[in-house]
């Protein structure tokens, strides 16, 4: 990284490491809310709001210089949090919204199928141990991890599940008929009309 790509910092690095905690933290707390939730209505929006707030985070983490770490090896914080039934709820909520395309490198252009959740649990695992690590007080193991995943792997995830989500609010706004994905549109249409429908 070349010093014409780092962000001057306006804030000392304790504090910047602190906003993007408390970013990342909003975050996963709220992918736990709305899976736990299971409002197929609310989720699409809700997560397309989500995503692109995290992905600010990534940002700010990628014009920086490369952190480094204390240690040569990354410290043990302990075992990975159990997401599995997280995922699964994502997966039963966006049921044919789940599985979609994208070109994991634009300059290697291959396409790839994935689904939501489970690129958003990998995320969330990311995301977590570079929490996990500023939690127990090793600042500087945190913003290496969050910015060495954040390129490496989350980064392009959350880009690729942006546009997904971008693409079904799209289909639904501007009721694009793809004879191909007339399943999955029809379920976006249904999600999209449940949540603008009033409270009872």
């Amino acid at each position: 990284m070349t010093d014409q790509t780092v962000e001057h910092r306006s804030v000392a690095p304790d504090d910047f490491a602190a906003q993007i905690a408390d970013q990342i933290e909003s975050f996963l707390i709220a992918l736990r809310a709305i899976a736990r939730e299971g409002n197929g209505a609310q989720a699409v929006s809700l997560l397309l709001l989500e995503i692109s707030q995290v992905l600010l985070a990534g940002a700010r983490l990628g014009a920086q210089l490369d952190f480094q770490p204390r240690e040569e090896y990354q410290p043990d914080v302990g075992p990975e949090a159990d997401i599995d039934e997280m995922r699964l709820r994502l997966a039963r909520m966006l049921d044919s919204v789940d599985t979609y395309s994208f070109v994991f490198d634009p300059y290697l252009p291959e396409v790839v199928e994935s689904q939501l959740s489970d690129d958003l649990t990998s995320i969330a695992t990311d995301l977590d141990n570079g929490l996990r690590h500023y939690k127990l007080g090793d600042v500087e193991e945190a913003l290496w991890w969050w910015q060495f995943s954040y390129v490496n792997n989350w980064g392009n995830l959350a880009g690729a599940a942006l546009n997904a989500l971008l693409t079904v609010v799209a289909h639904d706004r501007f009721n694009t008929d793809f004879e191909e994905t007339v399943e999955a549109l029809t379920v976006a249409h249904e999600m999209l009309e449940e949540q603008a429908e009033p409270p009872r």
